[in-house]
């Protein structure tokens, strides 16, 4: 029974989120916040930098999230990541906190409850935001999808220091491109979104936002449970490309508020 009701609202969220207006996507120019945590731009103040930048503050469903054990509501019926992605032309740029990897039309589709919502970028952070029972990691990366009514969808995989990221691997020779330059976007040709590796059927799933600036709520999350290895060298090199003066770039964990968290996992049946 608290599986059923558990569902019924994670349901009746995903129906409220469907019928929300638009909403608008990360800013492009990040040098109008920082990560410092004492700071007049931090984390802790970026809803008073700009009217629209309210729910920062003020938002009951804000990300990233601790996904703790005891929260999670284990549901096998969730299904796999439905993603029909595609190779497609990119760019890369540095958006003064974080390098974005965009692709120019879209590289396909993860499916949600029958909507499809399109990949448009993905981009890194470190440390990892989210946390799984109160443990950070050294990476994570955000791939974000938009529907075409401008809801969002992000798919966040986490990485621990350890055997080299091969996607990270084929893409690191352009950020000198970028490094300190945030004018220029890089023309970095057809990337195959299939090459940033999953390597688990296993997923939370939960309501959230954005992480940076509008912080715009109603987005769907999908973490994946796995986490992935990554190499020291390249967590430094995406930092020193952008050289903001901050060795962080994770937003602080936020209240759930009693937002359920579903994990997908598959029945062994």
């Amino acid at each position: 029974m608290k599986l059923f009701f558990c569902s019924l609202f994670i349901v009746l969220l995903l129906l409220q989120y469907c019928s929300l207006p638009a909403t608008p996507q990360e800013v492009e120019n990040e040098r109008e916040f920082d990560y410092n945590h004492h700071g007049e731009i931090g984390p802790h103040r970026w809803g008073e930098i700009k009217p629209e930048w309210s729910a920062c503050n003020h938002g009951s469903m804000q990300s990233p999230i601790d996904l703790l054990n005891e929260r999670v509501e284990v549901v096998p019926h969730l299904g796999r990541i439905h993603r029909d992605y595609k190779p497609s032309n990119a760019t890369i740029r540095n958006r003064g906190h974080d390098i974005m990897l965009k692709w120019v039309d879209g590289a396909g589709t993860l499916e949600i409850n029958g909507t499809e919502y399109v990949l448009q970028q993905c981009h890194w952070h470190s440390p990892s935001e989210h946390t799984i029972n109160g443990k950070s990691f050294d990476l994570e990366a955000h791939l974000v999808h938009e529907s075409p009514e401008g809801k969002v969808a992000v798919i966040g995989i986490m990485y621990t220091i350890g055997r080299p990221d091969t996607f990270l691997s084929s893409i690191i020779d352009h950020l000198s491109v970028v490094t300190d330059n945030e004018e220029h976007e890089e023309v970095i040709g057809v990337v195959n979104p299939r090459d940033i590796k999953l390597g688990s059927r296993k997923y939370y799933r939960y309501i959230g936002s954005l992480t940076v600036p509008p912080c715009t709520e109603n987005v769907i999350w999908t973490m994946v449970r796995k986490v992935r290895t990554v190499t020291r060298e390249q967590v430094r090199l995406l930092r020193v490309a952008i050289h903001d003066e901050s060795d962080s770039n994770a937003r602080p964990l936020q209240p759930i508020n009693k937002r359920p968290v579903q994990l997908y996992r598959p029945s062994e049946n």
